[in-house]
Order: C-alpha cells, then structure tokens, then sequence
C-alpha cells in the first residue's frame, strides 16, 4: 500500500493507512502521514465502473470547476495529483487509485434522522445542481451507458419478457401490463432532452444522504460526495430519485403494500431544499416536470426490478425469492400513489418555487 501512497503528491511520509468508511463498491483506506496531514486513498472497483479513465476525467473537471468558483475549500472535494500530475494512478496490476484531501470536522448520517435532514438532503443536492448550472455538462462522459434512458430500460424488459427465465412472467402479468401501460410516457424525459426543450445537466446520480457530508457542529451540509456516477443528464433524474426513497413510508421490498406511499409533507420538505439549493438555475419546465421526474425515476426503477426478476435475479442482489419482485411492486405502488396525488404535487411545487 505504501507504494501506491507514494506515486501521490502527499505532505509526509505514511505512518498509518486503515479501511475507512462502509461503502461497498470501492475500496477505501484513510490515510495519516507524519506531517499531521490525512487523506483518502480508494482503489476503483473496475467490476462495476468499466471506464475508470473517463470516470476520473469527470471527477477531475467537477471537482475544479467547484473550487474555482467557491471560497470555501469544504465545499466541494479536492483530488491529490499523482507525481506525474494524472487525477489517478495505474498499477502494475492495471488496478486504478486515487486520493482526496480528507474533509475534518464533518459526519455522513446514513438515514434521515428528522425533516430537517431531508430538507437539508435536498438542499445540498440543489446547490450541487446550481454550482455547475454553467458547467458544459456534454463534455462529460458516461461511465454507465443508458443509466437513466428510461427508453433503453423499456427496451431491457421486453427482452426479459422475451426471454422468460423459468416461466415467471406468468407470476408478475398485473406488474408487466402496469409497466407497459405507461412505456410511451416513460421517455418523455429522454425526448425532451432530445429535442433541447429540458437543458442537459451534470447529475449525480446517486442521491443518498450518506453522499453528503456535514459540518459536525452545526449539522448543516457542506458538500456532495461519491461522485463516481457523474453523468450529463436532467436535473429530474436527481430530484426524482431523491423523492423516490426518501419521500416513501415504506421499505423498498415491503410486502404490505397498504403500508407504501409517497409522503407529501417528505415531498414539500425536500423540494423546498432542492429549490432553494438551486437558487433559481432551473428552466421553468425544469421546476413544473419535478413531480414527473419523481415518476419517471420510480417507474424506472421498478421496470429494472421487474425486468432482473424475469432475468432470473442476475443484477440485483436478492436475500430471498422473490424479492426483486416485491421491489417492484412497491415501486410501482408508488407511482400509482403519485398519480392519485398529482394534482397535490403540482400544487407543492408551484408553492415552493415562489
């Protein structure tokens, strides 16, 4: 490990590097040099990042876009270069590193322990889309290709249907004909990215409030973090994603249904954060789409449960029989529940952007 320490332009020499953190993607080590200085050294799971250069190229334009244009230096994560100047380094092994300044006196909370956390969820994720509002976001490569081309998911689960593993589309068709009964409005994001009607946006992409860190005193957030899954995109696709696990009153594979439900008064609560972080960079259409972008990003998800359940279970994790498909019933359940309630999340946003 010292070896790969010293390919970084670092204050000291290691005296100590540990595992850090609970992530389960990339491997992460903490870093204490002699000089009193500590950093953040992680290996790239290339298994699931696939292009790790370009992955580090959008990593690297973001994070000194976001310096250049803030005073605060815990506003925005700061790579250490290697001796040779790249944003990572490459060893012998072809395995990919990279190293961050360590952010002191901050806490990542993993779950919403008040409102006041989610408003605050909200909050830093609009400032991250108001930050890099001028950022050329089609400069931007796509480490996941199609993440969020809801067009490209449809396209997936009919392939699933087709293939059929074991029979099971006979145990899910009140899911499948839900799905398929809303394929034509599920692109309407990707059509008017198209078009140029929505703007495109550099987007997160992962909107946990664990990707946020927060000033230990105060509690208030400082600055988005991961941002392995920077992408060019829409600003709904974060908004929505956001609304879709953090507005509902149920775990993502509850059985009881009755028990799932988008929570209005969670909705109101972040989209006053995520406004009032943006700090009025979004388009109109952008801010009256919001609540279609907590839809789109919810159907999505559930096609993509429903489409791995077909699949015979390859790409999600499962702990039991069943699951992914009881993913997708809540997800679903919730896009019902949102279109029951629209109406009411047009209202909250139009308030909330006043």
């Amino acid at each position: 490990m010292n070896e790969v320490i010293k390919q970084f332009k670092v204050r000291g020499e290691s005296a100590q590097c540990s595992r850090f953190g609970c992530g389960h993607i990339n491997e992460t080590y903490l870093v204490t040099c002699d000089s009193g200085l500590t950093y953040i050294l992680q290996k790239i799971n290339k298994n699931i990042f696939t292009r790790p250069e370009e992955l580090m190229g959008n990593i690297a334009a973001i994070t000194e876009f976001l310096a250049k244009n803030s005073d605060d230096p815990r506003s925005s994560m700061h790579l250490v270069p290697t001796l040779e100047g790249k944003a990572y380094y490459k060893d012998a092994q072809g395995e990919y590193w990279r190293m961050y300044d360590f952010v002191h006196s901050t806490v990542c909370l993993q779950k919403a322990e008040t409102a006041k956390d989610f408003y605050y969820s909200g909050l830093a994720f609009g400032k991250f889309q108001g930050r890099l509002a001028q950022f050329p976001a089609q400069t931007l490569k796509e480490p996941i290709v199609d993440f969020h081309n809801t067009r490209a998911r449809f396209a997936q689960l009919h392939a699933a249907l087709e293939k059929n593993y074991e029979g099971r589309a006979a145990l899910c068709e009140k899911e499948i004909a839900f799905a398929l009964s809303l394929e034509k409005e599920g692109g309407v994001i990707v059509d008017k990215l198209e078009s140029g009607e929505l703007p495109l946006r550099v987007t997160h992409n992962d909107t946990k409030l664990n990707n946020i860190l927060f000033d230990y005193d105060s509690r208030t957030p400082l600055c988005v973090i991961d941002l392995d899954t920077i992408m060019p995109g829409s600003s709904l696709y974060d908004f929505g994603d956001s609304i879709r696990f953090g507005a509902s009153t149920a775990a993502e594979d509850e059985k009881d249904l009755d028990k799932v439900w988008c929570d209005m008064e969670l909705f109101r609560t972040y989209t006053q954060g995520f406004l009032e972080g943006c700090g009025g960079n979004l388009t109109d259409l952008e801010v009256q789409m919001l609540p279609m972008g907590a839809k789109i990003m919810t159907l999505e998800c559930g096609i993509r449960f429903l489409a791995d359940y077909l699949n015979g279970d390859t790409y999600f994790r499962t702990h039991y029989e069943g699951q992914n498909l009881d993913r997708c019933r809540t997800q679903f359940k919730l896009v019902a529940d949102m279109e029951s309630k629209w109406e009411e999340m047009a209202k909250i946003v139009n308030e909330c952007a006043k």
